[in-house]
């Protein structure tokens, strides 16, 4: 067999396992062939799944990366990172921490909800048929079997001293709360069961509503007033009173391996944190700038306060921010043929988060589209508290959470068809964040910062990012206190102390992973200053972002050596051109 065909065969196997393997994943993106199923998180289960991965690797050095093409060797290379990050993590315990207040990041095939916001999956999926309705209820007598396996390892975690500091787990027990209803017919869970469709016939419907109130009564909620009894009773009063994962067994190591894996780059906790001072100081200086230009004689932190209490900044209801958030998107879609060539077929929607998890989300976040096309992506608005989300952030986080930003990079690498399924639908961190945080910068070129206070909007976000750097390796790696992380993003942005608050308790929850926003902008940025400089007026902003975006979720280095090859050869053929 030749090594292109025996790394083809390997990373198509593999796909196949990892949807088998992750089948809460695999309803997301539209294959139901393990739709009554949920992941398997016993110990045994994440041991054989580790033991799979080391496997994998030996396979794949096998392999002569130096006989495959050059496509070939970039699926090989970052194929082989996916399997070494994953057993790392496996090696560092981190499977022992299954659970935070924050749930559903997007790291692609190994993302799995957390259980307080398991319920959201039944918004998730299709319900068109008979069997649709049967594999909800399966899933739903398992889920107690579901709960038992992650408190088997909390349980574990306790014993290894691995476990999220209390000042975040005390978010939890009120999100579980919510879900303990006494009407089950009242449960999330059972949403389904109250609009079907107009295909299942009345004698099917009584049988799945009586089935899925018997599994949502017996099984789901059960299942749930236990999980709260062992956070209350185990869990809570084992979280450490440190913030940082630096006081964790090895945390210092753990931490510059988290680093590493966000941010897919070689810097340390120590190389970033400088990295955020400097941005933080430099951006501080373009909000000096803007702030003269609003006509505003105070000084920088005063126009701070000024930002968040005036109330011409805000809407009076959360149901005028959704419109306005939902005009805006209108607003911005025709402006983007101005900078970009190719745009995803999938559409995107604009919808309020849901109330349960609002008090602990971020202002807001995207998820995306279905891979069978039978759900739109999803652009989610915190209508939360409608006086603490000012209108000058709209314009940025609209470019970040929707377009260009998340929903043209992970819709246009699922549509590509000459890749392996593993980048289509992989998610680095660094990339996929970096860009969208690119995306921010754009509003300039497609006119949308006209506006002062939308231009320093734009500033707010940045320096959020930059603080980000500075904030998640001081809480983990250099001791600071929470309180101390706080009190520098008050002195740095404008934000409202809530989302800070939340911000904060995201890093503490999920160490490392904040890193990857400005870090991968930072990259993008610099590789598009350096194609505009080397190609001058041959520079096509179109043709870049294609070549940034077409070849799915990549590492940085990676990403940088596409750019360079992708310059190279324009710079190659304005020579041959002059030539001829």
């Amino acid at each position: 067999m030749s090594q292109a065909v025996a790394l083809t065969s390997l990373i198509q196997r593999e796909w196949q396992y990892q949807l088998e393997h992750s089948p809460v994943y695999a309803s997301l993106m539209g294959d139901h062939r393990y739709d009554d199923r949920w992941d398997d998180l016993s110990l045994a289960g994440l041991e054989e799944d580790y033991r799979h991965g080391l496997a994998v690797l030996e396979e794949l050095r096998h392999i002569d990366r130096n006989g495959l093409s050059p496509e070939d060797q970039l699926n090989y290379d970052l194929f082989r990172r996916d399997y070494q990050i994953w057993t790392e993590e496996y090696a560092r315990k981190l499977h022992l921490v299954p659970t935070t207040h924050f749930s559903w990041l997007p790291e692609g095939v190994r993302q799995r909800p957390g259980i307080q916001t398991a319920y959201q999956l039944a918004d998730q999926l299709r319900f068109e048929s008979v069997n649709d309705y049967e594999n909800w209820i399966a899933r739903l007598r398992g889920f107690r079997t579901l709960i038992d396996r992650i408190v088997a390892l909390m349980r574990e975690g306790i014993r290894e001293r691995l476990v999220p500091p209390r000042i975040v787990l005390q978010r939890i027990p009120a999100q579980i709360e919510k879900q303990l209803v006494d009407d089950p017919a009242r449960s999330d869970f059972y949403g389904p069961f109250t609009r079907f469709p107009a295909g299942i016939d009345g004698a099917a419907r009584t049988r799945l509503a009586a089935e899925g109130l018997d599994a949502v009564a017996n099984g789901v909620q059960p299942a749930m007033r236990h999980f709260l009894q062992f956070l209350e009773e185990e869990y809570l009063p084992a979280g450490p009173e440190a913030v940082g994962i630096g006081d964790w067994p090895g945390g210092e190591e753990t931490y510059a391996f988290l680093a590493r894996k966000y941010t897919t780059t070689a810097f340390t906790p120590d190389e970033i944190h400088g990295m955020g001072l400097a941005e933080v100081a430099r951006i501080r200086g373009e909000m000096e700038t803007v702030k003269q230009k609003t006509g505003f004689t105070g000084s920088l932190h005063e126009f701070f306060h000024f930002l968040h209490t005036d109330p011409r900044f805000y809407y009076e209801t959360g149901e005028e921010l959704l419109v306005q958030s939902r005009n805006l998107a209108k607003r911005i879609d025709p402006l983007l043929v101005k900078l970009f060539k190719t745009f995803p077929r999938a559409p995107y929607g604009v919808e309020p988060t849901p109330e349960a998890m609002a008090p602990d989300a971020t202002t807001g976040f995207y998820f995306p589209a279905a891979a069978d096309g039978s759900r739109a992506g999803l652009y989610y608005v915190n209508l939360y508290k409608p006086e603490t989300r000012p209108r000058w952030e709209m314009v940025p986080l609209t470019l970040h959470e929707a377009v260009p930003g998340h929903h043209f990079q992970t819709q246009l690498a699922a549509e590509q068809r000459g890749i392996p399924d593993f980048r289509r639908y992989g998610f680095h961190v660094a990339y996929g964040e970096g860009w969208a945080l690119y995306a921010e910068t754009l509003g300039d070129e497609l006119g949308l910062y006209d506006d002062p206070y939308d231009k320093f909007g734009q500033h707010v976000f940045d320096i959020f990012r930059a603080v980000r750097l500075v904030v998640d390796t001081g809480l983990h790696v250099k001791g600071w206190t929470r309180k101390q992380a706080i009190d520098y993003f008050l002195e740095n942005t404008p934000r409202p102390e809530l989302d800070i608050t939340n911000e904060v308790d995201r890093y503490i929850a999920l160490p490392g992973q904040a890193l990857g926003y400005k870090i991968g902008q930072l990259k993008i940025s610099e590789l598009r200053t350096r194609a505009e400089r080397t190609l001058g007026d041959r520079f096509d902003v179109r043709a870049f972002h294609d070549v940034v975006l077409l070849e799915g979720s990549m590492t940085l280095d990676i990403l940088e050596q596409r750019v360079d090859a992708w310059i190279e050869s324009n710079r190659q053929g304005a020579k041959d051109a002059k030539m001829d």
